[in-house]
C-alpha cells in the first residue's frame, strides 16, 4: 500500500492506495451496506457493534467501533456522491467535542491486477491527527482486503 501524508493546497490530507485482486464492483459493494461495513470497518481487533447506512446520495450513515478494551467510538456522516462502481464521496466526523468534519473520497479503478482503491480524507487540523488516522484507516483497508478476498470465494456471503 502506498501512503501520502502531504498537505495539498494548504490542507492537511491523507491518501492511501491499495491494489485488490478482486473485481471493482466487489470492492465497491463492500462499502454499500451496513452488513458489509460491519465486517471490516475499524482498526485491527476492533468490533462494530452498530452500523447504519442509507446508501444513496444525501443519505446518512452512523457507526460505532469498539476497541478491544471496550471503548466505543461513534462517527457519522452523509453520502455526497455515489458513482457505482467507480467513486464514493462521504463526510466523516467523530461524535466528540470539537471534532472536525472531514470529507472522504474513495475511487475504484480497474487495473490489470484487479482494483486500485484510492482513499483520500481531508482536512485534518494537525499532522498528528492525520497520522493517527493513517494508522487506523490502513488497518481498516487491511480488513477490507481480507473481507473482499473471503467474499470472492463465497457467493452467498460476498460483498
Amino acid at each position: 500500500m502506498s501512503q501520502t501524508l502531504a498537505a495539498h493546497e494548504g490542507e492537511i490530507a491523507l491518501t492511501l492506495t491499495r491494489i485488490f485482486s478482486a473485481p471493482r464492483s466487489l470492492v465497491f459493494d463492500a462499502w454499500s451496506t451496513p452488513e458489509h461495513l460491519a465486517s471490516w470497518w475499524g482498526p485491527k481487533d476492533f468490533s462494530v457493534p452498530s452500523m447504519r447506512a442509507d446508501f444513496r446520495e444525501g443519505g446518512a450513515w452512523r457507526g460505532c467501533i469498539r476497541s478491544p478494551q471496550g471503548q466505543d467510538y461513534w462517527a457519522h456522516g452523509t453520502y455526497r456522491e455515489i458513482v457505482r462502481p467507480s467513486r464514493l464521496v462521504l463526510t466523516f466526523v467523530w461524535e466528540e467535542q470539537d471534532a472536525m468534519d472531514t470529507v472522504i473520497t474513495v475511487t475504484f479503478d480497474e487495473v490489470e491486477a484487479g482494483t486500485k482503491l484510492t482513499f483520500r480524507q481531508t482536512p485534518f487540523p494537525t499532522v498528528e491527527s492525520r497520522d493517527g488516522h493513517a494508522e487506523g484507516w490502513s488497518e481498516c483497508i487491511d480488513r477490507l482486503e481480507a473481507y473482499v478476498e473471503k467474499s470472492k470465494g463465497d457467493p452467498e456471503d460476498g460483498a
